[in-house]
């Protein structure tokens, strides 16, 4: 009898903190945009 309550405790333990913590499972994630290749020419005068 005394096994059967520590299994059913056991058990009933594992339950709890399977339950506790599927909730935590999600990912964040951050979309950083990505910093252009070349830089658009400037207007610096007529002739340069």
């Amino acid at each position: 009898m005394s096994k059967s309550i520590k299994l059913l405790a056991t058990l009933g333990f594992v339950a709890v903190v399977a339950a506790c913590t599927s909730g935590q499972t999600e990912e964040e994630f951050v979309v950083v945009d990505p910093e252009p290749i070349s830089v658009e020419p400037t207007y610096t005068g007529k002739y340069k």
